[in-house]
Order: structure tokens, then sequence, then C-alpha cells
């Protein structure tokens, strides 16, 4: 019987779910929208054990429940031994990549990674075109594809910002961070896309990352894959935060509901839960309204890991309880700061903002 290597690079980590009495299993967006066991954190990391080990074929039927997952990092905070089942999930869809058994639609977000690519190249040089940015300044901003290509104009506005908070020109880098490929299983494309984007960063004196996945790719995952730009990025975020006294309070926030939507990847993947909630505090002239789980508690918006592409009716049951839940609590302006939930949120008829937007008009007073 074949076996995949991730048995060795996260044998302690698969051990510790198979034997666990699934302590996690109510923290999993995937498996509460399918009530699933199988889908249940427990459940594909024990699938992921035994086709690690040989016990069961490495099909496409026992590969599939590695897409089921958003990674969001939630069934971390709920486990006692602070395992990573989203990590180990990413490494077992470059396993079972490898072995040609990855869902179609996975499959072809890796094939179609040149046409994201050139997308991404041309919503820029017309962002840029448009606003007669200097192509040939040191501070490159990685605003991400999923910006880039879907909400352009929030793009413009992290261009904007970015200039108004290091104080000078500022580029876009067209370079993608290979996340798509990562998410896809796609290791090689994953490293081909960072080599092109360390290549792209190599003159410039800052780079600034917009995008909460962008910025975990470049900061964690390319590191844990031995990946490295030589450049450490800045988060946009951090920046605006440390000018928050720059900001001025929009007055049209002050007397309406604005409710904050924590991204995954900017809260529990980098740390950032309180500098988000103090910027739209300030902009909002008050403490933004909340969801009933916040921080690491906090519920996910359906959008991660690929799951709108591999599993799009589970991942639009997720972002529809989402919303129901804002509505539920008093509706108003539902802000975030992650493309790819600001999509998903305005594909299910939610007319979401996002934390960038308000930014710049916060920094134009």
């Amino acid at each position: 019987m074949l076996r995949l290597p991730i048995a060795a690079t996260h044998k302690r980590a698969l051990e510790t779910c198979v034997y666990c009495p699934k302590l996690c299993r109510a923290s999993c967006p995937v498996s509460n929208a399918e009530a699933s066991e199988t889908l249940t954190p427990w459940g594909k990391m024990s699938l992921t054990y035994f086709a690690a080990r040989g016990d069961v074929p490495i099909d496409e039927t026992h590969a599939e429940p590695a897409w089921a997952c958003t990674g969001c990092y939630a069934c971390r905070e709920r486990c006692d031994h602070k395992n990573e089942p989203a990590v180990a999930l990413v490494d077992a869809r470059a396993d079972f990549f490898q072995r040609g058994v990855a869902p179609e639609e996975a499959t072809k977000v890796a094939l179609e990674t040149a046409r994201r690519d050139e997308e991404t190249r041309q919503a820029l040089d017309e962002i840029e075109r448009e606003d007669s940015r200097d192509n040939n300044a040191t501070t490159g901003v990685l605003v991400g594809c999923g910006y880039a290509r879907k909400a352009k104009e929030e793009a413009r506005d992290a261009l904007h910002v970015a200039a108004r908070l290091t104080g000078g020109p500022v580029r876009a880098i067209r370079a993608c961070c290979g996340l798509p490929s990562l998410y896809a299983g796609d290791r090689e494309g994953f490293q081909a896309a960072a080599a092109r984007l360390a290549r792209e960063v190599a003159p410039l004196s800052r780079v600034v990352v917009v995008d909460p996945g962008c910025a975990r790719a470049l900061l964690v995952e390319h590191p844990r894959l031995g990946i490295g730009t030589q450049k450490k990025p800045e988060l946009l975020i951090d920046l605006a935060f440390a000018s928050l006294h720059k900001l001025k309070t929009l007055p049209e926030l002050k007397d309406k509901p604005v409710r904050w939507f924590p991204p995954c990847q900017l809260g529990r993947g980098l740390g950032r839960y309180d500098e988000p909630r103090a910027l739209l505090a300030k902009i909002c002239g008050r403490e933004a309204d909340t969801f009933l789980r916040e921080r690491e508690q906090s519920e996910c918006s359906g959008a991660g890991g690929l799951l709108p592409v591999t599993r799009p009716s589970t991942s639009e049951a997720i972002a529809d309880g989402r919303i129901a839940e804002h509505q539920a609590r008093g509706g108003g302006m539902l802000v975030t700061a992650c493309a790819s939930s600001l999509r998903r949120f305005r594909s299910r008829g939610e007319p979401a903002v996002d934390l960038i937007h308000l930014l710049s008009r916060a920094l134009d007073g």
C-alpha cells in the first residue's frame, strides 16, 4: 500500500488528533455546516493519518476531506495541545496533489495560475496608470490578487493608504505570494510563485502587505517551507495602528451601527486582534459592535482555504450564518479586512465594507 510523506513530518500532530475524543469538533465551520463526522478536525486528520500509514487507498475519495478546511485555525484554539490541523492538511494536500488524486476544482486552480497572475498584473497596471503612480518607487505594496482582481477600489485605497503611512511614493507588487497554489496542493507552483515574488521585491527598500492571507504566507508559510524573500514584510494594519493619531473620525459613522468581522488569517493567523478594532473605534468615534464569539473563538466567513471553489455550497452556508447573526444582532455596516471575506459576504448579498476603504477616508479627513 502506498504511503504519504506527511507520515513523518506531522507524526505527532496526526497521532494526537487520531486518539483524541474530538474535543474540538464544534469549532470546525465545515463539519458544522455539513453535519459530517468525517469532516470534523478529528475525521480529516484521521483519514490523513490512515492514508499516510497506507491503511486506506490513496484515491480521490480519501483525499477529498483534506480540502474541506478553510484554514481558520479555530480547532487549534480549542485543542489542549494546540495542534495545527490546518497546517497538516495543507501539507497533506500537497502529497495527494503529487499523487494525482486532488479534487478537480483544486487542480483547476493550479492550472489557472498564469491566468490569475496576468489578471492581477493588468488590474494593478490600470490602477497605477489611472492614479499616475511612480513605478520606480522603492516601497512596494503587496495588495494581494484577491483585492486586485475582485475589489479594484479597495486595491486603489490600499495603495493610497500605504503612500500616506510610509510618507513617500509606493508601487504595487505584481507577483503573487503563492497562496492559491499552496491551498490547491501545488507545492511546486507555490515555490515558483515565491521565487518570482523574491525576485520582484529584491530591489525594494520596504515591502508592505495588505491582505492578511498574503501576510501570513510571507511571514509563516514561506519560512516554514524553507522559502525566504530576504525582506521582512510590514503589515499595512500595523503601520495604520502606529499612526492611529493621524486618523480622523468620520462623523457619519458616529450614530450608525458598525460591526467588525475579524478575518481568521488576521486574528488567529497573525495575532492581530486589538489593532483593527482600535482603528475602527477611532474612525467611528466609538467601539464597533461585535459578533457573539470574538478573538480566538470568533467564527469563520467560509471564504478561506479554497473552500468557495472546492465546496461552494458549504462556503455559502457558512457565510450566510455570519450574515444572519450580523442581522440578528442589529445589522448595520459590516466591516472586515480580508479580500476573501469581503468577496464572500458581497456574493451573498451583504454589502460589506473593507477597513482599508475607511482608513483611506479617515486619513484624508
